[in-house]
């Protein structure tokens, strides 16, 4: 006589066709998603940095565009009130300081050099030993501030795809002197 337990016979005929494979695939992916997400993470991150690193770009490209009008505003007045050297006050060196207070202090940070045109005559203006109080133009002259920038990227896989690593931009105003005494 077989003496099986009435429980256990009782349990095999209502046990669901598959259940024991169901669990042993259960077994088999239990660490399966932890890599694909250690597969897939790290892509998903430089992605995410290389985004990043491209919107600050743009950021300090309109920033600065923001700075070169605001200088080639202040420029076309005549003014020269904002030159830090109170004594000897030159309208250039007032208008690159606009520039400067309206950089939110990236001024320094993007390597600036000027190329500033009047009248259709271009001059080249790379360190602050090259300006010259004539460099904004007289009165009813037309100029066009251009300031050339360059912006580092952080992202270490994104920079092989700019020259030496850096962003490098262009921002312009163009504008009319208005007619002020002197030069």
């Amino acid at each position: 006589m077989n003496m099986r337990s009435p429980m256990r016979s009782t349990r095999a005929m209502h046990r669901k066709p598959g259940t024991q494979r169901t669990a042993v695939a259960r077994r088999r992916q239990r660490g399966a998603a932890a890599v694909e997400f250690a597969l897939i993470a790290p892509l998903l991150l430089l992605l995410v940095f290389v985004g990043m690193d491209l919107c600050v770009s743009l950021w300090v490209n309109l920033t600065m565009q923001y700075a070169v009008r605001e200088g080639a505003r202040y420029a076309v007045t005549g003014q020269s009130n904002l030159d830090p050297d109170a004594s000897d006050q030159q309208r250039y060196l007032a208008v690159i300081q606009e520039i400067k207070n309206s950089s939110m202090g990236l001024y320094n940070m993007v390597s600036p050099s000027y190329t500033i045109t009047i009248n259709g005559q271009s001059s080249n203006y790379a360190t602050q030993g090259s300006y010259s109080s004539s460099m904004f133009g007289n009165p009813g002259d037309i100029i066009v501030l251009q300031l050339n920038c360059s912006w580092p990227l952080l992202t270490p896989l994104a920079r092989p795809f700019f020259p030496n690593g850096l962003y490098t931009f262009s921002v312009a105003a163009t504008m009319r002197n208005e007619g002020f005494s002197g030069g």
